[in-house]
């Protein structure tokens, strides 16, 4: 009777808040079908879903919504991996743009999506919205410092050849590195700078690449480094030049015990968005950052069929 109850709490706690363990759910229903003192007996060792009033343990309120969260992970998962990834982009934005918050995911679907991807996502706005993804962005945003790098971000229909003016890439690393001097790590300075706004809004991925390795070789430290508090500029700058480092690190912010739901909903987002793209330099990434095998995390922190639904996607195997 213990082990079962223990089971069963197991399956109903979410183990971290990653889902729950629905097969040991649909297990019990059947093991104590019609043994209610089994109920009342979990009900009694699970104080932190039920409390004990008078005569009945009552469902505590907070849980009962931590818990339809974590049953919702698994739907969720699905019906963005359904979607087309032109809406699935456009509905994400449109979501994070009524946050408090809506820098990360912008910047992430503008800069990890390739230039007709991202035109795509744009037009799905429209379609759906009856306004340009532009218009909202410089409206949601309007009192925030990086304004005008997320308008130019989504705005951008990027050149994806692989030629680079090695010139210009070392010209523009060198306005980058006096840009940073002239902040002295005042948050939002570099924010403000039209010429760090205007490089990072308009120049080809290879060629931000080259910029940025004559940014290290010029100042001895990778520009992220160098950014002090703006949080949004090293995010852009991760998305345009190391995508998969960026998407390891929001997968591990998700796996990392007591994680907000931010952090949880970015697990699911980045596993459903990249398992067609690039999965693979994603848990290469991982696995170099952290010291640890992607799938072996997710199998480790993750429940039921949530789970397993992360676990098809981030493969591997």
């Amino acid at each position: 009777m213990a082990d079962e109850v223990h089971q069963l709490t197991r399956a109903f706690s979410g183990l971290g808040g990653l889902g729950v363990d629905e097969p040991t759910m649909v297990s019990a229903l059947a093991r104590w079908r019609q043994q209610p003192e089994k109920r009342s007996g979990f009900r009694k060792s699970f104080p932190g879903f039920f409390k004990s009033h008078g005569d009945i343990d009552r469902c505590e309120e907070g849980y009962m919504l931590h818990l339809a969260a974590e049953f919702a992970r698994f739907k969720n998962l699905m019906v963005l991996w359904a979607m087309h990834p032109w809406e699935r982009d456009a509905r994400l934005a449109h979501h994070v743009l009524h946050q408090a918050h809506p820098a990360a995911i912008v910047v992430e679907v503008a800069c990890t999506r390739s230039a007709e991807e991202l035109l795509g996502a744009r037009r799905a706005y429209q379609a759906l919205f009856h306004h340009s993804l532009e218009e909202d962005v410089a409206y949601c945003a309007r009192d925030k410092p990086y304004c005008n790098l997320l308008v130019g971000l989504v705005s951008a229909y990027r050149y994806e050849g692989p030629r680079v003016n090695d010139e210009v890439a070392r010209a523009e690393a060198k306005a980058l590195g006096v840009a940073v001097r002239s902040a002295g790590g005042v948050a939002g300075k570099l924010l403000e700078n039209d010429e760090v706004v205007r490089i990072l809004t308009t120049r080809s991925k290879p060629h931000l690449v080259e910029t940025f390795k004559y940014y290290k070789e010029m100042h001895g430290k990778h520009i992220e480094e160098d950014l002090g508090k703006d949080e949004t500029l090293q995010e852009t700058v991760l998305c345009l030049a190391a995508p998969a480092k960026y998407f390891s690190q929001v997968m591990e912010a998700g796996l990392t015990d007591g994680a907000d739901h931010h952090a949880k909903d970015g697990l699911t987002r980045v596993a459903v968005t990249r398992s067609d793209a690039d999965m693979d330099e994603i848990r290469a990434a991982y696995q170099e950052q952290f010291g640890a095998k992607l799938e072996e995390a997710v199998a480790a922190k993750a429940h039921g069929h949530y789970r397993d639904a992360l676990l098809s996607l981030i493969g591997g195997k």
